[in-house]
């Protein structure tokens, strides 16, 4: 199988390179793609630099350029649902662009014509990572992740998606990734580790807590690797 695996920052995909040893480095439309063999699958793992605009173009690479059947993608979050701990796993079971708004239309937040404000992950992957967590004896959490082009470090920004989207936890790339998956009928998984609370602190949390997080998250998605027919 040709999987992709993508990260939006190079402490994101770091840990999967040190896992799969020799790969090969492709540069294309300005961004390097790694290509590897590991457990009987051909990978292509790259960062995509922050942002949807940026993980859009990553993602539309990896599909159409490199052949991917299937994408997962392993990063951190910020935590909106209280119960997120900062290192804890959760599987988007549906994203949203909390950025998105054409209201003024009349319109839904996140919402624009001949879309949809939720797009769902695939649920035989999320299925896949169930047993991968029981197996690693991890807790993983299921949840709406949120996404858009803003760091949030705003209490009441963060509640307010939270309120809007009924979101567990946001980030900057997961939603737009989802967008082209969805619209090219690829399956796809988005893994985040908490590594902020996404409140006033987080700038600062989220420096101290980035690379732990980034290899509890890169660690999970290579068992999925493993486990993936």
């Amino acid at each position: 199988m040709n999987i992709a695996i993508m990260g939006a920052m190079p402490e994101e995909i770091a840990p999967l390179l040190e896992k799969v040893g020799a790969y090969k480095t492709e540069e294309f439309a300005g961004n390097k793609y790694y290509t590897a063999t590991y457990a009987g699958h051909d990978l292509v793992i790259a960062y995509s630099k922050i942002g949807k605009v940026f993980s859009t173009l990553t993602a539309t690479t990896m599909l159409q350029h490199f052949g991917a059947e299937v994408l997962l993608f392993s990063g951190v979050a910020g935590a909106i649902n209280p119960n997120l701990k900062i290192g804890n796993l959760i599987a988007a079971t549906k994203l949203a662009q909390h950025d998105l708004d054409i209201t003024a239309f009349g319109h839904p937040y996140g919402f624009v014509p001949e879309g949809k404000v939720f797009v769902e992950a695939d649920a035989n992957l999320i299925s896949k990572a169930k047993e991968v967590a029981s197996q690693m004896g991890l807790e993983l959490m299921e949840g709406i992740i949120a996404t858009g082009d803003q760091f949030v470090a705003d209490k009441a920004r963060n509640e307010w998606i939270g309120k809007t989207f009924g979101a567990d936890a946001l980030e900057m790339e997961g939603a737009s990734v989802a967008c082209v998956c969805d619209a090219m009928n690829v399956p796809f998984f988005i893994l985040r580790a908490i590594s902020d609370a996404a409140d006033m602190d987080a700038s600062f949390s989220f420096d101290e807590f980035l690379e732990s997080s980034a290899i509890e998250s890169a660690n999970f998605i290579i068992k999925m690797v493993e486990k993936l027919g």
